[in-house]
């Protein structure tokens, strides 16, 4: 089938939630308005019941960090037992501390219309290998009806603004798709390693050609907490889209998280398309941890590795417009390393396709 290319981006938008935070019963003696409340118990009067607690907003977060994060991810269906489509994602990636942005970009990222005129500014860059194949990875000949294969190498630069309430991310994507892209050897060296199948189709990838894609996202945050059981939960939702020659998308959705120290995290990273997450983490004690689930949805108007080649004749599948996405995981901070598992849960992406993808992604995250 000959791939179409759509030339529209989309962008969704999500409404962000107000946090709020209980605070304590007042006793004989009340504590004044603007006195810290942590979690304690609530202490009884001495003959009258004290009243439920209030809720009173949680004051936004903006941490000054002089620390660079390194960040290693690792996306896989083998994780879940699978071996198809989107069947591996790595990415390395560096993010400065926030005092090592060089002043013009500082400037410029304050310029941009998307992003917020305070907070903390950091700048990421990484590098990256996708790689997609067909159900059957042991079949020589083209499978017009099944995903194509592709590979795609890449390297990516950013800019992040943290305002305490929200998340602005610009990032430049470019690379090649293609055998240029050595995802074939990568797969093939893995495959011969583990003593699994052989990927015996790769001559039928996409043809090589140079990547330029831009994306942006935005994540708000609303945090309340419980000062019973010393848990704190937030709601991030999310809003964002991608223009370029591999993906042109507007996306919107959500994600909850439960847990212990939570305020300057807005989730581990992912490898995108998909939910938005974050390099970059605070934390305040030398513990943490918290459990996340999310939501994501996406209108595509355009997905090389289904669509085929922009240029040139290749081969390709009728993509599906609308993607959803669902994923669950645990993420534990300790001391200045962040581990994380998510388990992904991806819709159909093209005509013809008979049953969701599932996959895992395991990242791990160094302060230094």
């Amino acid at each position: 089938m000959i791939r179409t290319f759509p030339i529209a981006a989309a962008a969704a938008v999500a409404a962000a939630s107000v946090a709020v935070l209980p605070a304590p019963a007042a006793a004989q003696d009340a504590p004044a308005a603007d006195t810290p409340v942590y979690f304690d118990p609530p202490v009884a009067a001495a003959e009258t019941a004290p009243p439920p607690a209030e809720e009173v907003p949680l004051a936004p977060r903006v941490v000054k960090d002089d620390k660079a994060i390194l960040s290693v991810q690792v996306e896989n269906d083998v994780f879940t037992g699978t071996d198809r489509h989107y069947t591996n994602g790595f990415r390395l990636a560096y993010l400065s501390p926030e005092d090592a942005v060089p002043q013009w970009l500082e400037n410029a990222a304050r310029a941009l219309p998307l992003f917020a005129d305070d907070g903390n500014v950091r700048v990421s860059y990484a590098i990256g290998q996708s790689m997609y194949t067909p159900k059957d990875i042991e079949i020589k000949a083209p499978q017009p009806d099944d995903h194509p294969w592709a590979g795609f190498t890449y390297g990516t630069i950013g800019i992040i603004n943290d305002s305490g309430r929200r998340l602005d991310t610009l990032e430049l994507t470019l690379g090649v798709v293609g055998p240029a892209s050595q995802a074939d050897d990568t797969q093939e060296f893995v495959h011969d390693l583990i003593d699994t199948r052989d990927p015996a189709g790769w001559d039928n990838q996409l043809h090589n050609e140079p990547i330029v894609n831009l994306a942006y996202e935005r994540a708000w945050r609303a945090m309340w907490e419980s000062r019973y059981v010393g848990l704190q939960a937030d709601v991030t939702p999310h809003a964002g889209g991608a223009v370029g020659n591999a993906f042109v998308y507007g996306n919107g959705g959500l994600m909850f998280r439960i847990g212990q120290d939570l305020p300057a995290d807005y989730g581990p990273p992912r490898i995108r398309p998909s939910l938005p997450g974050s390099d970059f983490f605070v934390p305040d004690t030398d513990f943490g941890w918290y459990l996340f689930a999310g939501v994501d949805g996406r209108l595509v108007l355009r997905d090389i590795f289904l669509d085929g080649n922009t240029f040139r004749d290749s081969a390709s599948v009728e993509k599906k417009w609308l993607v959803g996405e669902i994923q669950a995981g645990l993420a534990v901070t300790i001391d200045g390393v962040r581990l994380a598992y998510t388990h992904v849960y991806r819709t159909e992406r093209f005509e013809g396709q008979d049953s969701g993808d599932t996959f895992g992604a395991f990242s791990v995250s160094f302060r230094f």
